[in-house]
């Protein structure tokens, strides 16, 4: 419902790549602004800023070079979506931590572990060795 995982994974790559290179992020069905995901980030000193979860029909541009799917369902729809398109994608699964229940700590470390299993997979897939980000 890109209110999780996908606006996360955008600010964070957007972190790393540069600023020359389009970071979009969308879900297959609209959702609502997680306030633990806000949470999260402020953690890091990030913010989504004004940005609210969108959809796939919701993006100005449908042509990318690459596409990361976090979940089962937005894989699938993805490769249905490209079958005939130039494009790679990705599958990356990363938890849901709004399947976590029990007390605000325990919820905050779900959403904490899918922040740095976002940071370590970007961090894999588009830095460098050195630290340096590729060209």
């Amino acid at each position: 419902m890109n209110a999780v995982r996908s606006p996360m994974a955008e600010l964070l790559a957007r972190q790393v790549l540069p600023a020359t290179t389009f970071v979009a992020s969308a879900g297959v069905r609209g959702g609502e602004r997680d306030p633990f995901v806000d949470a999260v980030l402020a953690e890091d000193r990030l913010s989504l800023g004004e940005r609210h979860p969108r959809t796939l029909d919701d993006l100005e541009d449908d042509y990318f070079d690459l596409i990361v799917t976090l979940s089962p369902e937005a894989h699938h729809t993805a490769l249905e979506l490209t079958r005939s398109l130039a494009v790679d994608v990705e599958y990356w699964p990363m938890p849901d931590p709004t399947d976590v229940g029990g007390t605000r700590e325990q919820i905050m470390a779900a959403y904490r572990e899918v922040r740095e299993r976002l940071k370590a997979r970007i961090g894999r897939r588009f830095v460098a060795p050195e630290g340096k980000k590729p060209r």
